[in-house]
């Protein structure tokens, strides 16, 4: 009883703080998009969190503005932390500043180089302590892909940066893209990754030659508060169902914390539907049928394959926003690799970055101008013409960019 009254406390404090980064996160459901010259009409519900502070429609006075007029009377510029990265990075940094520049959004960006290239040989700083003021100074950051070193080498830098801003959430929302065809159609799915422990720890060592330990570590504090995030999330975004991933018929004590977490968070939430799956047949179900799940929420390693099982149902990582929450700080980020292989040839696609940026603006009540972008990213993808390699097209990242910028600036201007 003691236990429980102190977990409630818990949660209790894991609201108050969460409230407000929920609430920065709220989504609609509408996006429309332009698939071909035939149906430039068509509409769709939207890929990506529609973040309203408030929940409520805007009011018939604002929303008879023009986009012109609503952005005059959003003037305040806001400064965010762009770490452009390793390999493609800087390519599809460059398109995301150029795409805001084109619709005029209120951003002044404070670019820290962060990544593989500018780690020091036995530096202690994988990320410069000036990096890490800049974001817990503005707040808000967005990145491009860090190199990670397989097998060896430093320590990741996704988690260095996770960890010592206390990025306690991932959400990546992956919806269809009208007029992009895959084998799926109308993928609606948010994975909720906790971010700061599990398998990813890195307390690894080798006990003895040839055998070597790697530590999971579950603790009670994290799993409620990811678990309370989720659930606010689902409320607050009108999602139905909850589902907790584990493994706990295996890692009774681990998972099984996890899962007793997420019960009790559950327990306070009863308009939400709740249920438990096992990582293993999580997967099953995803390739069978997706459409049966909706928010889910689990530990980091599971997060991690999951999330990106999610992403290959849509298109792949290349289309696939994703945002790290904190109580003090959120970044947003391209959650694909370096592609160190077409760096510097005019062939990266900067769609996941650029929405990744447009949940960006949402988190800062930008809504309008993420609309604007998020609508003229998809409007291009529609057009085969317009499509980078990856997506079957032929075109460069800045023939892509540029057809994305002539949208934005039209929209904008209306």
């Amino acid at each position: 009883k003691t236990k429980r009254k102190n977990d409630r406390a818990i949660i209790m404090l894991f609201r108050r703080g969460l409230l407000s980064s929920c609430r920065a996160m709220r989504a609609s459901s509408s996006l429309s998009s332009s698939c071909s010259s035939s149906a430039l009409s068509a509409s769709a519900p939207s890929m990506l969190l529609r973040l309203h502070s408030t929940g409520t429609a805007s009011s018939s006075s604002s929303s008879s503005l023009s986009f012109a007029q609503r952005r005059a009377m959003s003037s305040k510029v806001h400064r965010v932390t762009l770490m452009p990265g390793d390999g493609i990075g800087p390519e599809i940094s460059d398109a995301v500043v150029k795409v805001f520049e084109a619709a005029g959004a209120p951003i002044e960006w404070e670019i820290q180089n962060v990544g593989t290239d500018h780690v020091k040989p036995g530096s202690l700083d994988l990320i410069s302590p000036e990096a890490l003021d800049s974001i817990r100074e503005n707040k808000v950051g967005l990145k491009g892909p860090f190199g990670t070193p397989i097998g060896g080498g430093h320590r990741s830098l996704n988690l260095t940066l996770r960890r010592a801003l206390k990025l306690y959430a991932n959400v990546r929302p992956c919806r269809s893209i009208p007029g992009y065809k895959t084998r799926y159609d109308d993928i609606d799915l948010v994975t909720i990754r906790e971010n700061t422990e599990g398998e990813y720890a890195g307390l690894e060592h080798e006990t003895v030659e040839g055998v070597v330990e790697n530590l999971k570590v579950i603790t009670r504090q994290a799993s409620l508060r990811v678990a309370e995030y989720a659930f606010d999330y689902a409320k607050t975004h009108g999602r139905k169902k909850v589902t907790a991933v584990h493994k706990a018929n295996i890692m009774k004590l681990s998972d099984g914390l996890f899962l007793e977490c997420c019960r009790l968070v559950a327990s306070q939430h009863p308009e939400i539907e709740f249920e438990e799956l096992t990582v293993d047949n999580t997967c099953l179900q995803l390739v069978r049928n997706p459409a049966r799940l909706d928010v889910m929420v689990m530990p980091n390693l599971y997060g991690d394959i999951v999330s990106d099982l999610c992403a290959g149902l849509i298109g792949g990582l290349g289309l696939t926003p994703s945002g790290n929450i904190g109580t003090e700080a959120a970044v947003f980020e391209s959650v694909h690799g370096t592609a160190p292989d077409i760096a510097g040839q005019d062939k990266a696609n900067p769609t996941a970055l650029l929405l990744s940026a447009v949940m960006m603006l949402h988190h800062l009540d930008l809504h309008d101008h993420a609309s604007a972008i998020e609508q003229s990213v998809f409007d291009t993808i529609a057009d085969p013409a317009c499509r980078t390699g990856d997506l079957g097209g032929s075109a460069g990242c800045s023939d892509f960019t540029n057809a994305i910028c002539e949208r934005v600036a039209k929209a904008m201007n209306k």
